[in-house]
């Protein structure tokens, strides 16, 4: 996708967009840092200690003095670890506070975005932004920045002490450091793009297990587990090869990180014992020195995996904004209209859409559309598949904007509404019903939470949906994820009666009884003609019978609507509506048969059963 290849600014710049999130944390991180310096100056002290201790009381004998300055080493030791306690306790609950508003604000930004950004994202690669790539940038606010700060901060100091203590040793070890800080420099620029790979592949990765488990049935049925797996492992060994290289880098800089100081500890202690031999330097200042190496050992030593953490939160933080900051074309008006007394005045201005993937030159998906729903007719459209119905729907509630014309609701241009108040006068029902992972109640009035008992009742009787009170817990029965515990035809119901629940002045069904017996679609469709006779409604055709519905029909063809009339005149006049119904009903034969196979073979299923 193109936020892949934007261009990469600095590390430092890109991680500093973290600041209005963790804003409110950054007292408390400071806090951590004081801490935690103070902490590592008390570790520079002891060393400064102990010189005393050899050059004064051990030296001299006086074992009276050798006590006294154990304590203070045992003091100073008591210190740091109470200051290292007292820094976790200022920083870990921030960084959970900022992981939290992150991903709330990631939440909040995918729930606004247009239908066309999820269509271009895979599932997989949100999913691995909102946990693991928050995750990392957490682990990094409460731990990896306060560290690598704090821990350079304490590499100079520990310098300044070396040199102070002798020059000659200390410049000795600060130039021996140098390579470490070139390949330091290098790494930054070859971790960054392996550690970048790395969770890309991590979030295709997760897409595919999304897939697949999603799709489990469709697997199952077709025998392809071992396509699936075979796609998984393939996947699963690009990730590998992407994190070997990532441990290999991460090996090279450990190399330099343990190689340096162990080179510079052998030439510092060959000088130091040939400057104690000549005496320019004193036992206890050997001492120190040494004790004062040893101390940076750990800052020293931590600077590979602090820089790597700090790298792969760059990376975090990119893909986390690469979300943020994608724009949203379908926004509220600064000055939005209302419509106070809504009827239900539906009407099609000269509509066009192309999708933004569309070739250049492509006819419009609608191409100029004209149509007009008075208050409380329903109008079907029908069309042969691919002329653009769905696409039409989808208009109507701004799932998608339109390209050019205008479509009004009550004679106010839908765009000219909050997208909140245009949802509450246009319902939808789709083919496709998703249901969420949550009790029957709340996916029936998601459109509508203050609807009454009655109302519920009612929207369930008209959808033919009552099945629900047969479920173990009624109405507070958890359907699963994706409802993929009921069958297909429940789900279209509870779909519907969500709709018909939520009780818009303009109700929009694409083909929502699809999956339906021919039975319990006539049910449902004498129930519906008492709420459409009260509601405008524009009907997804794809069954004869649903036609039946309307009080008029438009044939919708590549893009345009090309006849608007009743059924029978429809039938009479025009060679390709006849044309379409003819296809209509050829398919429902076909679905008839269908449902009457499976009908059949649960049945035989069942005699088997009641045998054995």
């Amino acid at each position: 996708m193109s936020a892949r290849t934007a261009e990469r600014v600095g590390t430092f710049a890109a991680i500093k967009r973290l600041y209005p999130y963790a804003r409110s944390a950054m007292p408390r991180i400071y806090l951590g840092m004081v801490a935690a310096l103070l902490a590592g100056i008390v570790a520079l002290l002891i060393p400064q200690a102990l010189r005393a201790l050899v050059d004064g009381p051990l030296r001299e004998g006086d074992s009276a003095q050798i006590w006294p300055a154990f304590g203070i080493v045992i003091a100073l030791g008591i210190l740091e670890a109470g200051l290292i306690a007292l820094r976790r306790w200022f920083v870990l609950t921030p960084g959970t506070r900022v992981e939290a508003g992150m991903r709330n604000a990631l939440y909040a930004k995918l729930q606004d975005l247009p239908v066309s950004f999820h269509d271009r994202w895979p599932s997989g690669q949100l999913l691995s932004r909102a946990v693991s790539d928050l995750s990392l940038i957490r682990r990094w606010i409460s731990f990896g920045i306060v560290l690598l700060v704090v821990n350079m901060i304490t590499i100079v100091i520990g310098f300044v002490f070396l040199v102070n203590i002798s020059w000659i040793l200390g410049v000795t070890f600060m130039v021996c450091s140098i390579p470490l800080w070139i390949y330091g420099y290098l790494f930054e620029n070859k971790y960054s793009r392996v550690a970048r790979r790395s969770q890309d592949q991590s979030g295709d990765l997760a897409t595919t297990v999304e897939e697949a488990v999603h799709g489990i049935r469709v697997l199952k049925a077709f025998g392809r587990g071992k396509h699936a797996l075979k796609n998984f492992a393939s996947q699963a060994d690009s990730l590998r090869g992407t994190e070997i290289e990532k441990a290999r880098a991460i090996a090279g800089i450990w190399l330099w990180l343990l190689l340096v100081p162990t080179v510079s500890f052998g030439l510092c202690l060959l000088g130091g014992v040939w400057l104690a031999a000549d005496g320019q330097l004193s036992v206890g200042d050997l001492v120190a020195f040494f004790a004062t190496a040893t101390v940076l050992r750990w800052p020293v030593d931590s600077i590979g995996f602090l820089l790597s953490m700090t790298f792969d939160t760059r990376s975090a933080v990119d893909r986390f904004f690469e979300v943020m900051d994608s724009e949203n074309p379908i926004t509220d008006p600064e000055n939005p209209s209302t419509i106070a007394a809504p009827r239900g005045h539906l009407v099609f201005d000269d509509v066009h859409f192309r999708y933004q993937d569309a070739a250049a030159g492509r006819q419009d998906t609608l191409d100029g559309i004209r149509l007009e729903l008075e208050p409380g007719e329903t109008m079907a459209i029908v069309g042969i598949t691919g002329s653009g119905k769905s696409t039409l729907t989808a208009l109507t509630t701004r799932l998608y904007d339109v390209t050019g014309g205008a479509i009004l609701l009550d004679g106010v241009d839908v765009r000219d509404l909050t997208r909140t108040e245009l949802r509450t006068h246009i319902a939808m029902a789709f083919e496709d019903a998703t249901l969420f992972s949550a009790s029957v109640r709340d996916n029936v009035l998601l459109g509508r939470p203050e609807s009454t008992e009655e109302d519920l009742e009612e929207a369930l009787q008209i959808a033919q949906a009552r099945f629900v009170y047969d479920l173990p817990e009624g109405l507070d029965t958890k359907v699963g994820e994706e409802g993929m515990s009921l069958s297909g035809g429940q789900r279209q119901r509870l779909a519907l009666a969500r709709a018909v629940a939520a009780r818009p002045s303009v109700l929009v069904l694409d083909d929502p009884l699809s999956a339906l017996d021919v039975d319990t679609e006539a049910l449902v469709e004498e129930a519906l003609r008492r709420v459409l006779a009260s509601t405008t409604a524009l009907i997804v055709a794809h069954r004869p019978s649903t036609v039946t519905l309307a009080d008029r029909v438009a044939l919708l063809e590549d893009g345009r609507i090309t006849a608007v009339g009743t059924h029978s005149s429809l039938l009479a006049s025009n060679d390709h509506y006849r044309f379409v119904i003819s296809s209509l009903e050829d398919e429902q034969k076909r679905e008839r048969v269908d449902m009457q196979s499976q009908h059949d073979e649960g049945q035989s299923r069942q005699d088997e059963e009641v045998q054995a």
